[in-house]
């Protein structure tokens, strides 16, 4: 496969209770990192293709926490929280990903993520490698079946489209 077309490709497999979807971002590492650990960046580019995010609490540090608001056009929400464990700038972020409600209370019902993101650089640009760990098989599939890898997929053109304006904006 041809380098030009793996930027632009979201892969992902499963392996046992772990969600992994991969990445390549034609970005340095250093500012791939910085967007996903800004508050600012995050509300430009965090979620599916036209949904929006606010941010209600950012503590984007060990101990942490991020707790945001997703929201689509036809007014539909996805409340969701960060709880951060460990950042390591600018190769890891790992974080425990909970659905929430809108007073940044945790949805028992739902199933709650560990997340270890991976910043890898890749002949001048950036993979991300995304891995979520589950509590069973049934809970991974169960996000899958609402759709996750589809939402990651266009969560992440979203990052590109980010990443290319901030870079059309330094060369300026």
């Amino acid at each position: 496969m041809n380098d030009h077309k793996r930027i632009h490709e979201t892969t992902s497999r499963v392996e046992g209770r772990e969600l992994v979807i991969e990445r390549i971002f034609d970005a340095p590492r250093e500012l791939v990192f910085k967007v996903f650990t800004d508050p600012d960046h995050l509300e430009n580019w965090w979620g599916p293709e036209g949904w929006t995010t606010t941010n209600y609490k950012t503590d984007i540090q060990p101990g942490g926490v991020w707790h945001f608001c997703m929201r689509s056009s036809d007014g539909q929400e996805s409340w969701g929280k960060a709880l951060y464990h460990e950042i390591d700038v600018p190769e890891r972020i790992v974080y425990t990903d909970v659905f929430s409600n809108e007073e940044g209370n945790t949805v028992e019902s739902m199933p709650e993520m560990l997340v270890t993101l991976t910043f890898i650089e890749y002949k001048g640009k950036t993979k991300i490698v995304n891995r979520t760990r589950f509590a069973s098989e049934k809970q991974l599939e169960s996000i899958i079946d609402m759709g996750v890898v589809q939402g990651f997929t266009e969560m992440w053109n979203c990052l590109e489209k980010h990443l290319q304006t901030i870079q059309r904006s330094k060369q300026r």
